[in-house]
């Protein structure tokens, strides 16, 4: 029986599933099940394969909040020097919360509301990823009410149809 593991710090050994070394019994009867565990190894070599395949290019590698906001993942990658990428006010304020950069975030998605832009530009955001020239026009509104200057990304329907689920498809101009 193999007992290769996508994870390299996951490991059978004497009948024992381990992280890290720790018996993940050990986790189950200390807080009980279900639980998450999570390895700091393996998120941090999952990172420097990111880091390492854009090394010498412009490339900041950023983490989808959206994915896992549990501020221990997040202090993991803001230590590791990331970049987040956020979808609300409250993604913000756990990468701060975390110890992340928020000169390295950048404000994706379509419900940004204007506490959110004015919180974002206080902050000092590396950009917002603008999706419609409404947006544009409520940001530079919001940036001119404190003084500031909006850095933005436009983000482009190239109308190109990735021929998957409609619920998912995001490249159509119906989209």
């Amino acid at each position: 029986m193999s007992t290769a593991f996508p994870i390299p710090t996951l490991r059978r050994y004497q009948g024992e599933l381990l992280l890290e070394g720790v018996a993940l019994s050990a986790v189950a009867e200390q807080f009980g099940t279900p639980t998450y565990v999570y390895s700091r190894a393996a998120l941090s070599d999952a990172f420097a394969a990111y880091r390492g395949a854009l090394q010498g290019r412009p490339a900041l590698v950023c983490y989808a909040v959206k994915a896992n906001s549990n501020l221990g993942v997040l202090s993991v990658f803001a230590a590791l020097g990331a970049g987040f990428d956020i979808v609300s006010g409250g993604e913000l304020s756990r990468v701060i919360a975390a110890g992340g950069d928020p000169g390295k975030v950048v404000f994706s998605g379509v419900g940004k509301t204007r506490t959110e832009m004015r919180q974002a530009l206080e902050a000092g955001i590396r950009c917002f990823n603008v999706e419609s020239a409404a947006e544009i026009e409520r940001l530079n509104d919001v940036a001119g009410q404190i003084g500031k200057r909006a850095p933005i990304a436009l983000r482009v329907n190239p109308d190109v149809d990735p021929k998957t689920h409609p619920y998912i498809s995001t490249g159509l101009k119906s989209n």
